[in-house]
């Protein structure tokens, strides 16, 4: 499969880190599996708080995430200008040392756009990209294809599809992604935030075993993983890594029943981190347990309602954290 990108003359002993960290993500497909934290971006006074990411990205590590996921949805990318953009993917980089790949979220509704941050994420040493499909244009099949293959033709890098449906109105088909699998072999995973299971096993069924499944949702992960997911690109791990790491672990060991303990442990937390809209209560979450200095969200994201601060400031008390 790597022969598409590596001549086989050229020996691993002589790729540059970046080529390299490619070389290994494509060659071996495990390198994807596991807990992916997709990062929350702290912001105080209206600025984004380097500080507190750094504190953030070091608790990760600790915790053994699999890798990290800078301006997703949770990271609030809609909200930061091009330069915040791309200046929290150099600094997520910089800050996670080497020690796990950054899986740079650089999607936009725009493909210039999109093109454009992958192309500097590339350049600033991002590891893999995490490629949402364009929102509020609601592109045909054929329009997606399209948007994402310009894409893969301008980096070597792994990708990964993300398709929301919720937020985009239009969801990557099957269909689709096996056919951008077949054209383009580094787009190698594919994040599934559907809600429906039997959209997991289609594309297992669909895709050869390289090819990985990521759930979307903290909920969902287990029934996920039992239709052949891999992982989770997991917003409650911001404040409970080690947990959702268990989690993960124990299921890709395959010891379900374990899994599953921690799972049904968790899951009135997984869906009360969802009683506002992503990202507004991990982050007063991770404010309350001292992990950030600053709960700040932007317009047109605001404060939760009063009964649901309440919820959280229980939630909060009761959580129990390293």
């Amino acid at each position: 499969m790597t022969t598409h990108i590596f001549p086989s003359k050229k020996g691993k002993e002589n790729l540059k880190r970046d080529t390299f960290l490619t070389y290994l993500l494509i060659m071996d497909k495990n390198l994807l599996h596991g807990v992916h934290t997709a990062l929350i971006t702290p912001m105080k006074d209206g600025e984004v708080s380097y500080g507190d990411l750094e504190n953030l990205i070091s608790r990760q590590i600790a915790a053994n995430v699999s890798g990290l996921v800078p301006c997703g949805t949770t990271g609030e990318s809609p909200t930061l200008s091009k330069n915040e953009h791309l200046e929290v993917i150099r600094k997520s980089i910089e800050m996670a040392q080497g020690k796990v790949p950054v899986i740079a979220g650089t999607g936009a509704n725009s493909t210039k756009e999109a093109l454009f941050l992958t192309e500097m994420a590339d350049k600033a040493g991002a590891d893999a990209f995490l490629i949402v499909a364009p929102y509020y244009n609601k592109p045909s099949q054929d329009g997606l294809f399209e948007h994402f293959s310009q894409i893969a033709q301008r980096t070597e890098k792994p990708i990964v599809l993300y398709s929301i449906p919720s937020r985009c109105g239009i969801e990557i088909s099957t269909q689709t992604v096996h056919r951008l699998r077949e054209k383009y072999p580094h787009i190698c995973a594919l994040k599934e935030a559907g809600g429906r299971s039997v959209k997991v096993s289609e594309t297992v069924v669909a895709l050869d075993s390289d090819f990985t499944v990521l759930s979307g949702d903290d909920g969902l992960t287990i029934p996920f993983m039992a239709c052949g997911a891999k992982g989770v690109v997991s917003v409650a791990s911001n404040i409970i890594p080690e947990k959702v790491v268990a989690l993960v672990s124990q299921a890709n060991g395959g010891h379900l029943l374990d899994s599953q303990k921690i799972h049904l442990e968790n899951y009135q937390f997984f869906t009360d981190i969802f009683c506002e809209p992503n990202p507004v209560p991990i982050k007063i979450l991770m404010h309350l347990k001292g992990i950030i200095s600053s709960p700040e969200v932007r317009l047109p994201l605001s404060p939760p309602t009063s009964s649901n601060m309440e919820l959280l400031k229980k939630i909060a008390q009761d959580l129990q954290i390293d």
